[in-house]
């Protein structure tokens, strides 16, 4: 979040305040009640948000965690496509010198 959006967001959450309490002297409070109906409301409104942060950070639907699984499975089907259009471009005796080769370093490995 950058600065501007911090500024952004406390000023609705300034307007929200005095809307509420705009509202609440409307309906017919007085002034001390308004105030504090519309600050509780305010509380509320945070809580609730933080809490759905919450929700999505355990749930894993955040949006730099769902931007890097999009950008992983295109990363990937990419490289799959490639990579299968150069082993297609490749003669027999290419492949399967490649797959022993591969076969090979599977084994050092174990």
């Amino acid at each position: 979040m950058t600065k501007a959006n911090v500024i952004q967001l406390g000023l609705i959450l300034f307007l929200l305040g005095g809307i509420g309490y705009g509202s609440f002297v409307l309906v017919g409070f007085d002034a001390q009640t308004a105030g504090i109906a519309s600050q509780s409301l305010l509380v509320l409104l945070i809580c609730v948000w933080v809490i759905s942060y919450f929700v999505r950070v355990i749930t894993g639907k955040m949006t730099f965690m769902e931007q890097r699984k999009r950008y992983r499975t295109e990363y990937e089907q990419v490289t799959n496509r490639e990579l299968q259009k150069k082993f297609d471009s490749m003669t027999n005796d290419q492949k399967i010198s490649l797959i022993k080769e591969l076969e090979d370093e599977d084994n050092d490995a174990k």
